[in-house]
């Protein structure tokens, strides 16, 4: 095939534009702090909710990861409804939508309203997830496979830089203002970005043909789907080791952007005007990191990149684990803290879109993209799900969030074992 013209792939990447402002803003820097800071203001770290007691930071962890198994297991009805019986960028539409009130909604999120504001949490996660299981089902269509890398890697780039000026004006708005009063507003322009932006990229990308037109039962048949796109997985070897690769790494990467505020401020007692500037800095270094992975793919192949990016993962964990022992003992771990922040700058975008891109090369050619992405972003948000879960979990049951950093080190080597076999089996297949 044939790559899409700029015109179409600059309004795809604008979707990362449009909705990365809610991954940076409001699960990475400024919704974390002022969590912690409403569901902490007397000083104490539990909070009720739904008649139980939890440590703050890890009901936190639990909303997003129920909100990432919600939109996994309406994966294979909403991808099965696209492929046969809608078109991908109605539902894209749909979840776009969900997401940008749900960031609006947090504007009404104060110390009284507990419920309402983890309610608009996890309609603002579920639209972000939702909505781009139909985004990445676009790249095999609008990018030929030699393209895709780069492609991919633009749309990365594309989110870095947006997200980063809504940072900046967020960091205006708390700096001039009321912090509490700022943040909120600044959750309310988010949703207004997302919303306002997105209707670029709905405007550029071409309607999906319906490939295969049917009536029957829309829950037998997502899963069906689901079975099928299953079913094909099993017999490509290396397909198949990737994903699971995928699955073991995704659990430490996704945890570790999740966290890494909570990480920052609760055990690194770090001030949050100082976080806030440190998560903008991390975005400039991701989109290098973005930038320069995708060159390096193209160099060494996406596999064996892959493996070296997980192995620097496992160091910053480690590094991670030192540096919290090290603030137990009373130590100054600011800088610590900024050191890893780099490094997980120059990998957080790089492995993200390394991954979006080698999936869509190794799948086999089909039109049902919606569906073999729906399976990508299951398996995703299913290790999003176990990895932010027992990152709560370890901590509620043993008072520490630094014994949580263990279980990462665990979930990136499993990863790299699966990419490692995967790798051979590929070498014996040329």
């Amino acid at each position: 095939m044939q790559t899409a013209s700029k015109k179409v792939v600059n309004g795809w990447a604008m979707y990362d534009w449009a909705n990365s402002v809610y991954n940076l803003v409001i699960t990475t820097s400024f919704f974390p702090i002022y969590f912690l800071a409403v569901t902490g203001g007397d000083g104490d770290q539990f909070v009720t909710f739904l008649g139980r007691n939890f440590v703050n930071s890890s009901l936190y962890d639990y909303v997003l990861a129920a909100s990432y198994l919600l939109v996994a297991l309406l994966y294979p009805i909403l991808t099965s409804i696209a492929d046969t019986r809608g078109n991908k960028k109605n539902f894209m539409r749909f979840f776009c939508y969900m997401g940008a009130l749900g960031c609006s909604m947090l504007f009404f999120f104060k110390q009284d309203t507990l419920g309402l504001g983890i309610v608009a949490f996890m309609l603002a996660a579920m639209g972000w997830a939702g909505s781009l299981v139909f985004y990445n089902a676009y790249l095999p269509e609008i990018a030929a496979p030699a393209d895709q890398d780069r492609i991919s890697a633009r749309g990365f780039s594309f989110g870095y830089i947006g997200s980063v000026l809504m940072q900046i004006v967020g960091f205006a708005l708390v700096t001039v203002m009321d912090a509490a009063m700022g943040t909120r507003i600044t959750f309310l322009l988010v949703g207004f970005w997302w919303f306002g932006f997105a209707q670029i990229t709905f405007a550029r990308l071409p309607k999906t043909v319906i490939q295969k037109p049917q009536r029957g039962n829309v829950f037998k048949d997502g899963f069906a789907e689901m079975g099928k796109v299953y079913a094909q997985v099993r017999k490509l070897p290396v397909l198949k080791r990737f994903l699971r690769g995928f699955f073991f790494y995704s659990m430490g990467v996704q945890t570790v952007m999740l966290a890494a505020t909570l990480f920052g401020s609760k055990v690194l007692k770090l001030p949050d005007t100082k976080l806030i500037i440190t998560v903008v800095a991390i975005q400039l270094v991701a989109i290098l990191g973005a930038w320069g992975m995708s060159r390096l793919s193209a160099r060494f192949g996406n596999l064996k990149v892959l493996m070296a990016v997980i192995l620097f993962w496992i160091a910053i964990c480690v590094a991670a684990y030192f540096t919290a022992s090290l603030a137990e003992q009373g130590v100054n771990t600011e800088y610590y803290f900024y050191v890893l922040a780099v490094g997980v700058g120059l990998v957080m975008g790089g492995i993200q879109s390394l991954s979006r891109s080698t999936y869509s090369k190794l799948m086999p050619e089909t039109k049902d993209t919606a569906s073999f992405f729906s399976y990508y972003d299951v398996t995703e948000k299913v290790a999003i799900v176990i990895g932010i879960f027992s990152f709560g979990y370890i901590e509620e049951i043993t008072g520490n969030m630094q014994n949580s950093i263990l279980s990462l080190v665990v979930f990136f080597t499993i990863g790299f074992f699966w990419l490692y076999s995967a790798l051979l089996k590929q070498r014996q297949t040329i």
